[in-house]
């Protein structure tokens, strides 16, 4: 699968800290620098069948249609997809006119993740969001209407101008308007962001934990009585729309990342990483040199990436494999620290998967980093 960040957006959001550039001086100049850097790592995916592209950032739904177009048409130069390929754009629900939205239709992009946020103008102020909350809700029905069924939106919780009530009020507009998928996150105050600045000024109160908490299962409860599996810690989908790209990403496949600042990953044990840095990648490839670093992974690195990304799925850690894959050292200190997590009841070993169960997930990434080997 291959993943192209196009690093522009219209204005920062509060809470950001994502590479990207308000300024579309140098747009043509990256999109050529795209293009050459996926022919220079053309080769590097064993597999030349794609079943994922996606178009992340940033804000892709800042290109044309045509800009799109085009870097579709490079990677088909070098890679063929899928008969079920997913095809995904990011895109903020003030790009998504008719216009857009028509032209789009026309294009092999079948999957849309809308940037929605909050249905709530005190939310998407707050997040200085370039729609409005009338737009959140338009955008979705426009793109229906051209025919894009594969859905997904974000939904951020917890923030300090939401309460409980509020949050039913955004599930209840998100099922009214069938939409698929959801990926929803607790609102979390990034370093040098404009919300970090805000909250130590004193401007606006931090998020609390206990109300996110309570937010969070209260969507998982909501969701799954309305049909949606809760399959990934942050995202829900109803059955056949599960996002087959961050799939790909929980279970270890190898991936192909385009542009400054994204990674890729050789399935095995290496990964590496563009610089994040718009002038400096354009010059990289304008010489036709890669902006890349890389690394590669201990079996302690990989033993820990397994844990995090595994225990945040309902598909849990195989325990095959990472007997397999893993030293006996390794395989030592895994029992011996899983013992008191699987008595404290916050692991459960089911069909040779160690998972941990839906009621202790708001905490998964805390559960998964104390059995980190450091």
């Amino acid at each position: 699968m291959i993943y192209i960040h196009i690093p522009f957006c219209k204005q920062k959001c509060s809470y950001c800290n994502f590479h990207f550039s308000t300024s579309l001086n140098f747009k043509d100049e990256m999109l050529h620098a795209m293009k050459t850097e996926i022919f220079l790592r053309k080769d590097e995916l064993q597999n030349k069948t794609l079943k994922s592209l996606y178009f992340g950032g940033g804000t892709p739904s800042i290109l044309s249609v045509d800009e799109i177009n085009s870097l579709i048409d490079e990677i088909l130069k070098y890679f063929s997809f899928g008969n079920d390929i997913e095809i995904t754009l990011e895109a903020n629900p003030d790009d998504l006119n008719k216009q857009f939205l028509k032209q789009l239709a026309g294009t092999p992009v079948n999957r849309l993740s809308i940037g929605t946020q909050s249905f709530f103008e005190e939310d998407l102020k707050l997040m200085n969001r370039a729609h409005n909350a009338s737009e959140a809700e338009s955008s979705v029905k426009r793109a229906q209407d051209f025919g894009f069924e594969n859905l997904s939106i974000d939904l951020i919780y917890g923030s300090p101008t939401s309460n409980l009530e509020i949050w039913k009020e955004n599930l209840k507009k998100t099922v009214e308007l069938e939409i698929p998928h959801i990926s929803s996150y607790a609102l979390t105050v990034e370093p040098k962001t404009t919300l970090e600045n805000w909250i130590s000024k004193g401007k606006i109160k931090s998020p609390k934990e206990e109300e996110q908490n309570r937010e969070f299962y209260y969507m998982s409860a909501f969701l799954k009585d309305n049909g949606f599996e809760h399959y990934e810690v942050s995202n829900f989908a109803r059955p056949g729309f599960y996002s087959r790209h961050n799939s790909a990403y929980w279970k270890y496949q190898e991936y192909l990342g385009i542009g400054p600042s994204a990674h890729s990953y050789n399935g095995f044990d290496v990964r590496s990483w563009n610089v994040a840095n718009n002038q400096q990648y354009i010059k990289k490839l304008a010489a036709k040199n890669l902006a890349k670093s890389e690394e590669i992974l201990s079996q302690e690195d990989q033993f820990n990436e397994m844990i995090m990304i595994g225990l945040r799925t309902i598909w849990g850690v195989d325990l095959l494999t990472l007997k397999r894959k893993f030293s006996g050292k390794i395989q030592d200190y895994f029992q011996e620290e899983i013992k008191s997590k699987i008595k404290e009841g916050v692991l459960i070993i089911e069909n040779e998967h160690l998972k941990i169960p839906e009621e202790h997930w708001f905490m998964a990434d805390g559960i998964a980093s104390d059995l980190f080997i450091v």
